[in-house]
């Protein structure tokens, strides 16, 4: 109970105050205020606008954030700098946009981009005096950061190869763009529970990872009256974090016309829950589904109530089988004589002098267009057939591998903690070191791998879906704490979904290879033919797991090399 001195605003929690703040302001509406912060310096930005209302341009404070909002300590500290993503929906780029992120990296943020799981941008260092001149330049390109942070509808994802894939359903990009204009920037639906993720994707890889996110429509076929029609699966509540849920299917078949109103339906569904605003870290989609009882019959039924119609019954779909869904290499395109190039961009990250490389390299012997992938990938599109070698040289010249080995085309990497104030430990330059590590030591591995890593149980790097995935701690060693690693083995998605199982095994960050190459090890002397990593894992227990990862024989790990019957859930 407050004293007679407390104000009412003293005794709101966190999730009160935020929610107060929320509906005081549309800070769409108020890049005037970003503008007079930019004229009188750092020290003019209030607490709330550094700790919420920034996201909403797409814009996070380095470090330990501040004040008022409770961040995860250092309350009170005003960090100097910070990062932006550029929302790219669908993740498509022409090289003069590419240009142009390049030009501000270099001229803000020294020298430094990543590209996101959501097909994003990220720009680093930058000062609030940097920020409406970069958000204007980006606005001349025709890009925005609006949207890419914040309790509104994130960047909308979709396959980067939309339009040229060969074996596409559909080319759903112009869903992507029509949808993100229902949601981006209006006004409707500024104020949002929590982060609200879409995919709508032909791909039949379903490459936008639509089994994680809070809608997902994926598209399929159907034959009625003789005729073949191409339409959507839809599933909800999906999403990673410290509470891991994969989507729902719901029982829906939705037409093309009907795709936006459904995406528009589901968002004021998760506008209007009222009781997921009481708690942040209850407050996704995904949450009505694991703590408040709510079933996929039921969520369909309030669909339909709200779009004023029954969808019909769902068709029949396949989740693809397929580990990759990084679109790397070099493939024919549905355009006869065209081949697309995909370039693995080692953790996502990516200099300006690539950047200008990979426009370049479009432009003159492509049509100017490239795509970002949910792998942290870079793709040039159309590409006549005489002209892919100058591509693959040429991106390889700069770094970017077309033909890269299961290690560095594997590796994903959150912001970790050289930006992210949330983060326990740095990922992006222990990624590329455990890369090319494992590069050395295991030199013929011949296995698709997933192997992600995250600075914190919030799963930006997604670790919860990798073959291998590695979880950020902190653990003391001779006095002092030193980052670390947590194994989380054994997750996927697709036809055989799972989440990786924590095995209970974790080591200094420095262990980790030695930990990597001997559990690899042990899979490429045990495996079955044809067994991959997630099929072998399933067999053994997590003690099991944990002695090959300590490199400790225990009689089960060696008992027998046959794998046997593979389980429910597990093959590929």
């Amino acid at each position: 109970m407050g004293t007679a001195t407390e104000t009412p605003a003293a005794r709101e929690t966190k999730a009160q105050r935020i929610e107060r703040l929320k509906l005081e302001k549309n800070p769409w509406a108020c890049f005037e205020e970003i503008k007079d912060f930019a004229r009188r310096g750092r020290d003019s930005v209030l607490p709330e606008w550094a700790a919420l209302y920034f996201r909403w341009w797409g814009i996070y404070s380095q470090g330990d954030g501040a004040g008022v909002l409770g961040g995860s300590g250092g309350e009170g500290k005003a960090t100097k700098y910070f990062m932006l993503r550029v929302r790219l929906p669908n993740g498509l780029l022409r090289a003069n946009q590419l240009r142009t992120v390049a030009d501000l990296a270099e001229r803000h943020g020294r020298s430094v981009a990543d590209i996101t799981v959501r097909q994003n941008i990220q720009l680093h260092w930058l000062t609030i005096e940097d920020i409406p001149q970069v958000i204007e330049s980006l606005g001349r390109a025709g890009l925005t950061p609006k949207g890419a942070c914040g309790d509104v509808a994130r960047n909308i994802t979709g396959c980067p190869l939309a339009g040229v894939a060969a074996d596409e359903l559909s080319d759903a990009s112009g869903l992507v763009r029509e949808a993100n204009k229902i949601i981006s920037g209006n006004a409707e639906f500024y104020n949002l529970p929590r982060k609200f993720k879409v995919c709508i994707t032909g791909c039949p890889l379903w490459c936008s990872y639509p089994e994680i996110n809070d809608v997902g429509l994926t598209a399929v076929e159907r034959c009625r009256h003789g005729s073949r029609e191409i339409g959507f699966s839809v599933r909800v509540g999906g999403g990673l974090s410290a509470d891991p849920h994969f989507a729902v299917r719901l029982d829906a078949f939705v037409r093309w016309g009907q795709v936006l109103p459904v995406v528009r339906g589901i968002a004021e569904i998760f506008r209007d829950q009222d009781v997921l605003r009481e708690n942040r870290e209850r407050a996704r989609l995904k949450h009505l589904f694991t703590r408040h009882s709510w079933t996929p019959s039921q969520f369909l039924a309030e669909l339909n109530a709200r779009l004023g119609f029954e969808l019909e019954p769902g068709a029949q779909e396949t989740p693809p089988a397929d580990a990759y869904r990084d679109h790397t290499g070099v493939h024919p395109q549905k355009q006869p004589g065209l081949f697309y190039v995909g370039a693995s961009v080692l953790r996502g990250r990516i200099t300006p002098d690539q950047m200008r490389a990979a426009a370049d390299l479009s432009e003159k012997y492509a049509g100017g267009e490239l795509r970002t992938t949910n792998m942290q990938n870079l793709l040039v599109v159309n590409v006549p057939g005489a002209n892919v070698n100058a591509i693959v040289c040429g991106l390889g010249d700069t770094g970017l591998r077309v033909m890269a080995t299961p290690f560095w085309r594997g590796a994903v990497a959150c912001s970790g903690a050289e930006f992210c104030k949330l983060a326990l430990t740095e990922t992006k330059s222990f990624a590329r070191w455990l890369v090319e590590e494992m590069e050395e030591r295991v030199p013929g591995f011949d296995q698709p791998l997933k192997l992600n890593v995250t600075g914190c149980p919030n799963a930006c790097g997604q670790h919860s879906i990798a073959d291998i995935g590695l979880e950020g701690k902190k653990i003391k060693q001779g006095g002092d704490f030193v980052d670390a690693y947590y194994f989380c083995l054994g997750g996927g998605v697709g036809e055989h979904q799972r989440f990786a199982r924590p095995v209970g095994f974790r080591c200094p960050a420095q262990e980790v290879p030695d930990a990597i190459e001997r559990l690899l090890g042990f899979y490429l002397t045990n495996r079955g033919e044809h067994e991959n990593l997630r099929a072998y894992f399933a067999r053994f227990s997590d003690d099991e797991l944990r002695a090959q990862l300590a490199g400790r024989t225990l009689d089960a790990v060696t008992r027998d090399a046959s794998p046997g019957p593979v389980p429910h859930g597990v093959g590929d």
